[in-house]
Protein backbone atom coordinates (compact mmCIF):
# COMPACT_ATOMS: atom_id res chain seq x y z
CA UNK A 1 0.00 0.00 0.00
CA UNK A 2 2.69 2.39 0.80
CA UNK A 3 4.54 1.63 -2.87
CA UNK A 4 0.97 2.67 -4.17
CA UNK A 5 0.60 6.30 -2.60
CA UNK A 6 4.69 6.90 -3.22
CA UNK A 7 3.97 6.07 -7.16
CA UNK A 8 0.67 8.07 -7.24
CA UNK A 9 2.62 10.96 -5.34
CA UNK A 10 4.96 10.46 -8.49
CA UNK A 11 2.59 10.40 -10.85
CA UNK A 12 1.04 13.75 -9.82
CA UNK A 13 4.59 15.80 -9.65
CA UNK A 14 5.27 14.36 -13.25
CA UNK A 15 2.01 16.01 -14.42
CA UNK A 16 2.84 19.48 -12.86
CA UNK A 17 6.15 19.33 -14.58
CA UNK A 18 4.43 18.94 -17.75
CA UNK A 19 1.64 21.61 -17.01
CA UNK A 20 4.70 23.82 -15.81
CA UNK A 21 5.87 22.89 -19.21
CA UNK A 22 3.31 24.31 -20.86
CA UNK A 23 2.82 27.06 -19.03
CA UNK A 24 6.13 28.13 -19.66
CA UNK A 25 5.65 27.68 -23.30
CA UNK A 26 2.18 29.67 -23.86
CA UNK A 27 3.82 31.97 -22.10
CA UNK A 28 6.57 32.86 -24.34
CA UNK A 29 5.93 35.50 -26.85
CA UNK A 30 7.29 33.56 -29.62
CA UNK A 31 5.16 30.86 -29.63
CA UNK A 32 1.74 33.74 -28.97
CA UNK A 33 3.18 35.13 -32.30
CA UNK A 34 3.76 31.91 -34.09
CA UNK A 35 -0.06 31.25 -32.72
CA UNK A 36 -1.33 34.35 -34.17
CA UNK A 37 -0.16 33.28 -37.73
CA UNK A 38 -0.96 30.05 -37.78
CA UNK A 39 -4.49 31.20 -36.95
CA UNK A 40 -4.09 33.96 -39.95
CA UNK A 41 -2.74 31.63 -42.46
CA UNK A 42 -5.96 29.35 -42.07
CA UNK A 43 -8.33 32.44 -41.86
CA UNK A 44 -6.38 33.29 -45.38
CA UNK A 45 -6.93 29.76 -47.28
CA UNK A 46 -10.36 29.79 -46.09
CA UNK A 47 -10.94 32.97 -47.78
CA UNK A 48 -9.23 31.86 -50.66
CA UNK A 49 -11.60 29.01 -50.77
CA UNK A 50 -14.59 31.04 -50.61
CA UNK A 51 -13.92 33.99 -53.22
CA UNK A 52 -11.71 31.46 -55.52
CA UNK A 53 -11.87 34.42 -58.72
CA UNK A 54 -10.94 37.24 -56.85
CA UNK A 55 -8.91 36.06 -54.32
CA UNK A 56 -5.79 33.25 -54.37
CA UNK A 57 -3.63 32.37 -52.76
CA UNK A 58 -0.79 29.18 -53.69
CA UNK A 59 -1.65 26.57 -51.59
CA UNK A 60 1.51 24.33 -53.06
CA UNK A 61 3.77 23.36 -50.12
CA UNK A 62 1.24 23.08 -47.09
CA UNK A 63 0.04 26.80 -47.26
CA UNK A 64 3.59 28.14 -46.92
CA UNK A 65 2.30 31.50 -48.76
CA UNK A 66 -0.55 31.87 -46.67
CA UNK A 67 1.70 31.79 -43.62
CA UNK A 68 4.08 34.22 -45.58
CA UNK A 69 1.12 36.30 -46.21
CA UNK A 70 -0.14 36.31 -43.31
CA UNK A 71 3.67 37.48 -41.87
CA UNK A 72 3.58 39.87 -44.55
CA UNK A 73 -0.01 41.81 -43.90
CA UNK A 74 1.10 41.26 -39.79
CA UNK A 75 4.56 43.47 -40.82
CA UNK A 76 2.37 45.49 -43.15
CA UNK A 77 -0.36 46.37 -40.18
CA UNK A 78 2.26 47.16 -37.72
CA UNK A 79 4.22 50.02 -39.72
CA UNK A 80 2.27 50.91 -43.16
CA UNK A 81 -0.91 50.91 -41.77
CA UNK A 82 -0.50 53.70 -38.65
CA UNK A 83 0.95 55.61 -41.26
CA UNK A 84 -2.30 55.57 -43.79
CA UNK A 85 -4.53 55.69 -40.99
CA UNK A 86 -3.44 58.72 -40.00
CA UNK A 87 -2.89 59.99 -43.64
CA UNK A 88 -6.64 59.40 -44.34
CA UNK A 89 -8.00 60.31 -40.69
CA UNK A 90 -10.08 63.11 -42.06
CA UNK A 91 -11.04 60.90 -45.11
CA UNK A 92 -12.27 57.94 -42.43
CA UNK A 93 -13.63 60.50 -40.25
CA UNK A 94 -16.47 62.23 -42.83
CA UNK A 95 -16.89 58.61 -44.54
CA UNK A 96 -18.02 57.84 -40.92
CA UNK A 97 -15.27 54.78 -40.58
CA UNK A 98 -16.32 53.45 -44.11
CA UNK A 99 -13.03 54.33 -45.44
CA UNK A 100 -11.32 51.99 -42.81
CA UNK A 101 -11.46 48.96 -44.81
CA UNK A 102 -10.12 50.14 -47.82
CA UNK A 103 -6.80 50.68 -45.79
CA UNK A 104 -6.94 46.81 -45.37
CA UNK A 105 -7.42 46.64 -48.81
CA UNK A 106 -4.37 48.72 -49.79
CA UNK A 107 -2.76 46.07 -47.42
CA UNK A 108 -3.45 43.25 -48.81
CA UNK A 109 -2.81 44.77 -52.53
CA UNK A 110 0.78 45.69 -51.39
CA UNK A 111 1.17 42.00 -49.99
CA UNK A 112 -0.18 40.48 -52.98
CA UNK A 113 2.78 43.30 -55.23
CA UNK A 114 5.34 41.74 -52.78
CA UNK A 115 4.15 37.75 -53.11
CA UNK A 116 3.30 38.45 -57.24
CA UNK A 117 1.54 34.90 -58.71
CA UNK A 118 1.58 33.18 -55.34
CA UNK A 119 -1.06 35.94 -53.59
CA UNK A 120 -3.63 38.13 -56.02
CA UNK A 121 -6.55 39.90 -55.20
CA UNK A 122 -8.56 41.07 -58.46
CA UNK A 123 -10.92 44.05 -58.71
CA UNK A 124 -11.86 46.72 -56.26
CA UNK A 125 -15.31 45.60 -55.01
CA UNK A 126 -15.11 42.11 -54.17
CA UNK A 127 -11.68 42.71 -52.24
CA UNK A 128 -13.14 45.26 -50.00
CA UNK A 129 -16.17 42.45 -48.92
CA UNK A 130 -12.53 39.89 -48.64
CA UNK A 131 -11.30 42.82 -46.52
CA UNK A 132 -14.50 42.59 -44.09
CA UNK A 133 -14.20 38.76 -44.39
CA UNK A 134 -10.95 38.24 -43.24
CA UNK A 135 -11.47 41.24 -40.39
CA UNK A 136 -14.63 39.46 -39.33
CA UNK A 137 -12.73 35.45 -39.62
CA UNK A 138 -9.79 36.99 -37.62
CA UNK A 139 -11.82 37.74 -34.67
CA UNK A 140 -13.93 35.08 -34.70
CA UNK A 141 -10.43 33.11 -34.59
CA UNK A 142 -8.59 35.32 -32.16
CA UNK A 143 -11.83 35.11 -29.68
CA UNK A 144 -12.61 31.28 -30.32
CA UNK A 145 -9.53 29.68 -30.57
CA UNK A 146 -5.91 31.87 -29.91
CA UNK A 147 -7.05 33.40 -26.74
CA UNK A 148 -8.87 30.18 -24.97
CA UNK A 149 -5.35 28.17 -25.78
CA UNK A 150 -3.36 31.46 -24.32
CA UNK A 151 -5.28 32.06 -21.30
CA UNK A 152 -5.40 28.48 -20.50
CA UNK A 153 -1.46 28.03 -20.41
CA UNK A 154 -1.67 31.22 -17.93
CA UNK A 155 -3.90 30.18 -15.36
Amino acid sequence: MICLKKLIIIDESDNNKEKNHFKRLINNKIFEWLLYMVGYAIVLIAVSCMFKDSFYINNQYYGLYALLAAVIIYILNQTIKPVLFYLTLPITALSMGLFYPIINVLVLYITSFILGDNFQIQGFIIPFVIAVVISVLNMLMEGMIIKPIIYKGKE
